[in-house]
């Protein structure tokens, strides 16, 4: 062989390790796509699942429910347990448990049986989530890392908006049930792409998993999720509808959200006062609260979380607009979100270009200002009679802001966390999100509600509609989400208070448009003390990965101690 070939073998590998890591990127991508499209599908093909299954209206809310608060109770847990056993293991483990809850969803006969079937998707859920955040982050360096966080986001993003399109034609050309079968795919997809192309990673410490301290974290976030998504539904304070867990029913007096809030405090006290107890013992622990002396991370994270209350509110309520009110079908309103996922998508394209000339803190800022600019266009242009023409501009730009803010954000959160505490780090991160998010939509479903039923009372009161048949129309409403509104359009003795009953849910939805946007200026101002964000891109020494070099491993695959590497605790 030639000098000159010889000389040349060095560089193929490396392009090939350059594409095989690419390639790796995509199939992390669609495992979060399968969880963020799921999560949404849920939504439209609950109608369906109510006839086929006559599910009751407990049943159906913990359809949707059960899956939501197992996944944001846990987030963090298997974020920490993938540092210690291997991140790509986890995320392997986490698809195969999901993909198998999503066949058990789809053959379930009964609403029992649907609900279990949730729950077993929450824990897979939430093993994947944080697990391809800290692979991403583990695996990329300098501008490479940039455009690999803008591709995570970018799915996120996109995929809210895709889900409901997918959904929409699985259900109405198929049944809903290939909501779920088509995660069995997907996920068989997923684990070839992930064992060809993704590397296992781990970080330094494999000692025990404190059991006590994920039990406590798990009751926590539980807890206040709970309280958070459901306050509107049963009350802050006193209770406004029964509570039913199964056969058991909590019926009078107080609600169960101050309750759950006030176990919050509790296990979330016990739970910091045991880590911090242990960490000064030298015990393992679930988390170590010295990440929040990094001023990347902890100032990224109170501005995810703040950003999270506004960014994915308008979701909630504008599909229920653009169908109840425009009269758009559950497929017509999700070709129109479509406009929100290519716009996300086609910000990841923009991020190497912009990663030349700003810093990510910078593109972040920009990201923000975007969405900003989309959700309050939206809240100009809502109206009864809005055209479509009106709306896919907004959701363009909107989603354009996702895909810059959300990813760059993410990659500026973790910037400096060492690799070897990415799980833990990711797990955390992915908790405020989640956190903010049910904030964001406790808050924004308060105003929309709250407002629509306001209006329409008065509406309602302008015509002279007596007192009692105003009451039952605004509740009718507000307790349909607006699924009322067409039956009365279409009831000739109801026909004439359909235009108010769309004017006060139009209102509403502007309302919720705007509150979402002050959240977002919010945001934007918290990021203000994030600095540059460019961490170990810039004059960072950092672990080998960190460096764009391989690190050193046991031949267990584990990440050993480097010299240059910042103490760990």
């Amino acid at each position: 062989m030639s000098q000159e070939a010889t000389a040349a073998e060095p560089a193929r590998a490396a392009r090939g390790g350059d594409r095989r890591r690419w390639w790796g990127l995509v199939a992390i991508s669609i495992a979060v796509a399968l969880i963020i499209v799921d999560s949404t599908i849920v939504n439209v093909a609950v109608p369906y699942i109510v006839e086929d299954l006559g599910l009751t209206s407990s049943q159906v809310q913990w359809v949707q429910e059960s899956y939501t608060l197992v996944f944001a109770a846990t987030l963090l847990i298997w974020g920490t347990v993938a540092d210690r056993i291997g991140r790509r293991r986890m995320l392997l483990i986490g698809v195969v448990v999901f993909v198998a809850a999503s066949v058990l969803a789809a053959v379930a006969g009964s609403g029992e049986a649907l609900i279990g079937a949730r729950i077993i998707q929450g824990f897979g859920g939430a093993m994947i989530l944080p697990t391809t955040l800290s692979l991403v982050n583990a695996g990329f360096t300098g501008r490479e890392r940039g455009i690999a966080f803008a591709v995570w986001g970018s799915t996120i993003g996109g995929m809210v908006a895709v889900g409901p399109l997918l959904g929409g034609w699985l259900t109405t050309s198929f049944s809903w049930r290939w909501a779920f079968g088509i995660n069995l795919p997907i996920g068989v997809l997923i684990v070839a792409g992930v064992l060809l192309f993704v590397d296992e990673s781990r970080g330094r410490s494999r000692g025990r998993i404190d059991v006590a301290g994920a039990l406590l974290s798990a009751v926590t976030f539980a807890t206040l999720a709970f309280g958070l998504i459901e306050g509107r539904s049963y009350g802050w304070w006193s209770l406004v509808k029964p509570f039913e867990l199964g056969p058991w029913t909590w019926s009078s007096g107080i609600s169960p959200v101050p309750v759950a809030f006030a176990v919050t405090l509790v296990a979330g006290t016990v739970f910091v006062v045991r880590t911090l107890r242990r960490t000064a013992a030298g015990k393992p622990t679930l988390f170590r609260f010295d990440l929040f002396g990094i001023r990347s991370f902890r100032n990224g994270n109170v501005a995810a979380m703040i950003v999270s209350l506004g960014e994915f509110g308008i979701v909630l309520s504008l599909p229920l607009w653009l169908q109840n009110v425009l009269g758009y079908t559950a497929f017509q309103t999700g070709v129109i979100l479509l406009a929100l996922a290519i716009g996300s998508f086609g910000a990841s394209g923009l991020v190497a270009v912009l990663g030349k000339r700003l810093s990510a803190a910078a593109i972040v800022r920009v990201g923000i200002v975007a969405e900003i600019v989309g959700i309050a266009g939206l809240g100009l242009v809502i109206g009864p009679s809005t055209s479509w023409v009106a709306i896919v501009p907004c959701l363009f730009v909107y989603g354009f802001g996702v895909g810059l803010a959300t990813a760059q954000l993410t990659g500026v959160v973790l910037v400096d966390v060492p690799v070897e505490r990415s799980g833990e780090g990711s797990g955390l991160q992915s908790t405020a999100r989640q956190i903010g998010s049910a904030l964001g939509i406790a808050i924004l479903g308060t105003v929309l509600f709250t407002t629509a039923g306001a209006q329409l009372d008065s509406g309602l009161s302008d015509l002279g509609v007596p007192a009692q048949a105003r009451s039952a129309v605004v509740n009718a409403v507000v307790e349909s989400a607006g699924g009322a509104i067409p039956a009365l359009a279409g009831n000739p003795r109801t026909a004439p208070v359909a235009p108010v009953a769309k004017e006060a849910f139009s209102d509403a939805t502007r309302y919720a448009a705007f509150t979402a946007a002050g959240f977002l200026v919010l945001g934007l101002l918290a990021t203000l003390s994030l600095g540059s964000g460019r961490g170990r891109e810039e004059g960072y020494a950092g672990s080998p990965a960190q460096r764009g070099e391989s690190p050193r491993r046991s031949r267990e695959g584990e990440e050993l101690p480097d010299a240059e590497s910042p103490a760990v605790p």
